[in-house]
């Protein structure tokens, strides 16, 4: 029985870890109903709630629920004992003290911004802290604290939750592409790729080859035309010669 006890504890503390963020050390709001019941079946509080809830805690309780203990005379007063040993929480009710219940209530707020545990056998302050999102219940039975199971409150609460977050793969597209056009995403730059060094363009060299015929072909033909000059220049001496002869 103990073993499956500490698995639904398991169970339900990692459902408020990842859901609601609950962190160590564990604030834990006690009224005066639970401090009697654990001395009454003789539970150490301190020394067997962390690890029920496997992780640190702070034992806490507000100045009302001290007066409500006061004000209720010698049967409770071993009860009052107990939660004068905790930390005392500032209530907004330090001229106007009320009832505990309506102080524990007051304290988890609307959305239990501070992540209290309430830890009570009022079955009517337990009923009003099922009707919250994200507030863990601890009571007693049978001489054992219990974590009761998360609400209808919290699980409908979560589930309305991560249907927000689902969002099809084809809106995503199409949110993506309206923040684009609005300019709201800035598109990642292209790298420019670096210039490798490489050789020397075997085509470069074939062209430097041409150039050098080319730059020869001029030579050959300027030597051509000097041999034509000679021959036009001999030729002319050579005709008043035979003129001279005939004559």
């Amino acid at each position: 029985m103990k073993i499956t006890r500490q698995k639904h504890a398991k169970k339900y503390m990692s459902f408020y870890k990842y859901n609601f963020r609950f962190r160590e050390p564990f604030q834990v709001l006690l009224d005066g109903t639970f401090c009697q019941a654990a001395l009454r079946n003789k539970i150490q509080i301190r020394e067997q709630l962390p690890g029920y809830l496997a992780g640190a805690i702070q034992l806490c309780t507000t100045r009302c629920v001290l007066k409500e203990l006061e004000s209720l005379g010698k049967e409770l007063y071993g009860a009052k004992l107990i939660a004068q040993r905790f930390q005392v929480r500032n209530c907004s009710h330090f001229k106007d003290p009320v009832s505990g219940s309506a102080c524990l209530l007051s304290m988890i707020e609307e959305s239990n911004p501070h992540h209290y545990f309430v830890a009570t056998q009022d079955q009517d302050l337990a009923m009003k802290v099922k009707k919250k999102a994200g507030v863990p219940l601890l009571f007693i039975i049978q001489n054992t604290m219990v974590l009761d199971k998360p609400s209808a409150k919290s699980l409908a609460f979560v589930q309305a939750m991560q249907a927000n977050q689902l969002v099809p793969e084809h809106q995503k597209q199409s949110i993506e592409h309206l923040k684009e056009e609005q300019g709201l995403v800035k598109k990642p730059e292209k790298r420019r790729k670096r210039k490798r060094t490489s050789g020397p363009n075997p085509l470069s060299c074939l062209k430097k080859k041409k150039k050098v015929q080319e730059t020869q072909q001029p030579s050959t033909t300027k030597k051509k035309r000097k041999r034509k000059r000679n021959r036009a220049k001999s030729e002319a001496k050579a005709v008043p010669i035979q003129l001279s002869m005939e004559a």
